[in-house]
Order: C-alpha cells, then structure tokens, then sequence
C-alpha cells in the first residue's frame, strides 16, 4: 500500500502531518514511537475506518482512499482481547471462514494448522472466558490470520500482557509473520520490539514520520536527533559538545574534555564547533577496558534500578544526567562517586539542528 500526502485532523487539532510512505509488501512493518505519536490514528486510516483530511491511498493501481473497511481485505488485532465470548476457540478462529463459506473439511484443516502453530491445539473446544490474557490475544490472531487478509494491522497487540507472555509472545510472532505472504503493520512504543520484529520500520512523533526504512538501519543510522531518541529505551544520551580542532579535543557541557581520537577528528573536520554527542545506555560500561581505546565520564551516583541480568546507572555529572545499561547486578552505593565509560568510535554525532554527522562505522 502506497500513501501519498497523508494527513489526519480532529476538528481544527492535527493528528498528523502530511507525509508519504510505501508499505513494504508481504513483510513485517513497524509504526514505532510513544504514546500519542499517531500510530492507531494512521492504522485506522491504513483499514478504511477513517479518511485521511488530505492525500490518497493506493494499492497497486487501485485508489482506495475512500473504500469503507468492510469493503476491504484487512484484518486488525487490537490491545483489548476481542473475541466472540459466546463462542469456543475453535469457532472463533472459523469464523472468518464460515463468512467466505469454506467447506467443513477446510475449516477444520485450517483451524487446526493454526491452532498448532499457536500453541492452542488443547483449547479449541473452551470459550475465551477459560483463557488466559496471553491465549485470548492468541485466538484472537488466529482468527486474523485465518482471514487471509492481504493486509493485517496489529495495534500494540502484546501491551496489556505480563512480561513473561509479552516476551513469550513476541519472539513467536516475529517466527509466524515470516511464515506468511502477507503485509503486516504492527504498531508499538517499544524499540526492542520493533528490532525482533525486524521488517521496514517507521518512526513517528506526535504526528510526524521522522524516518522510515529496514529496521536495524534506521536503528544504526537515526536520520535526525528525535528519530535517535524516539529508537532508544532507555533514553538516549545526549551530551552538547564544542569542538576545538586545534587542540584535537572537544569540551562537554559538563565541563569535561574530550580528547579526539585519530578516527574522531577525520569525521569531525568540516563541521561547525558545536556538535551533539549521543550514546545509547548499553555503550557505557563500569569499568575501562584492558585494552583499546576508552573515554571517561565522572559524576554521582544518583540510582541503580536492578532489572533481572542488568542494571540501570543514573549519574549526574556537572548537571548532566546520563544514564548506563551494564550487564549484571551491581550494588552501588547512592551519592558516591561513579565513573561511565565508553569506546569514542562509538559516538554518534549531530549537529546542531539535529541532523546526523555520522554514526558508529560498526
């Protein structure tokens, strides 16, 4: 599906911003970016449930701007678990099938290779009350998927899970969607999510597609500082910076120096003095290396969040706030002087509009 200067209002109030974008066909694509971003407003315009203020929608040759959605092949899994209570598993995965008045033998053959492939062999004869929240989220993209929609929209399908389901579930979606000759539109906040995904992704914020393009590549080469910051969770670290060529080093608005690496002062030598930095959490470490190159940030230690296998660091550092994703349960002491380090090749830079300078060659 192709959109062309798509814009959507509510009353006088934008909720997006003309834009374009060409679906990546029979493949997995995300609409990433947080609460309020645009994400269910462009899905419901992508099924015909709403008509965009301006711009056209095309699929192959066919204008399909103003077709209702019933008069579509879409099919669309929402956050609710939405199935028919007064039915079984079984009859709500046919149901698709007994409207395009499939044989028996077919709806059983196609209920049943589905329920296989997600896990629901066992329940097909309980009603969606006997379920938990992760198999009625499964039911319920079944019955998408026995739909054998040429478009499938799915709206933050996994949000209402507890973690364990949530990751249970995502990594076996990410399997069955590249099983299947069909486009997918999946929308969330989470950037892990959209990474196991894989697929095209699509960056939006508060109305406005910042990037689009494969997935890791927009993850490697954020276009712009928001598309960077909208692909990072934890936040991205972002440190303003004024490069001095002729002493090959950069001052940081904590007051630190920077000393330029050979690599760095190549990439840095036709650009203006003040730059951005940026570094993902996860590019920090607690302690330097035994070898190769390193730099440093000092500053306070202000919390250490635990998260199973990792921790979150939180430093304040002459004002700046950076925050370091380290393998491992560490116990630190709050208040106490911490050190964060970080390989400087694997710097991002941008300048001072925002737009990217360069990013890591690795």
């Amino acid at each position: 599906m192709q959109l062309t200067d798509v814009s959507f209002r509510a009353g006088s109030e934008p909720w997006l911003y003309p834009f374009s974008l060409t679906l990546a066909p029979q493949e997995t694509n995300v609409l990433l970016g947080a609460t309020r971003a645009g994400k269910t407003t462009l899905l419901r315009i992508l099924a015909g449930l709403d008509r965009p203020a301006t711009g056209r929608l095309h699929t192959g040759t066919a204008d399909v701007t103003g077709v209702p959605v019933r008069k579509r092949n879409v099919a669309m899994v929402y956050q609710q678990f939405i199935n028919y209570p007064s039915l079984t598993v079984f009859e709500n995965i046919a149901s698709p099938l007994r409207i395009a008045r499939l044989p028996d033998g077919e709806i059983r053959s196609q209920v049943g290779a589905l329920a296989e492939m997600l896990h629901l062999t066992g329940l097909l004869q309980r009603y969606p009350a006997e379920l938990s929240g992760g198999q009625q989220q499964r039911v319920a993209l079944a019955r998408a998927l026995a739909k054998q929609a040429e478009l499938i929209l799915l709206d933050e399908p996994l949000v209402n899970l507890d973690y364990k389901l949530r990751e249970e579930l995502r990594n076996e979606l990410a399997n069955i969607f590249r099983q299947r000759r069909t486009t997918i539109v999946y929308a969330t906040t989470d950037p892990q999510e959209a990474l196991q995904l894989g697929g095209h992704t699509a960056l939006l914020a508060e109305g406005r597609l910042l990037q689009w393009g494969p997935t890791l590549e927009v993850f490697r080469r954020p276009a712009t500082l928001d598309a960077a910051r909208a692909f990072s969770n934890p936040p991205l670290n972002v440190i303003r910076a004024r490069v001095d060529m002729s002493r090959s080093e950069a001052t940081l608005e904590n007051g630190e120096t920077l000393r330029l690496t050979s690599s760095l002062v190549a990439r840095l030598r036709d650009t203006a003095s003040e730059v951005n930095f940026a570094l993902r959490p996860h590019q920090f470490s607690l302690a330097p290396p035994v070898s190769g190159e390193r730099a440093r940030l000092a500053g306070v230690l202000e919390l250490a969040e635990i998260g199973g296998s990792e921790t979150f660091v939180h430093i304040s550092s002459g004002g700046l706030k950076l925050v370091a994703q380290v393998p491992g349960v560490h116990d630190l002491a709050l208040g106490e002087p911490c050190e964060l380090f970080f390989d400087p090749a694997e710097l991002y830079c941008f300048d001072e509009r925002g737009l990217l300078l360069f990013a890591p060659e690795r």
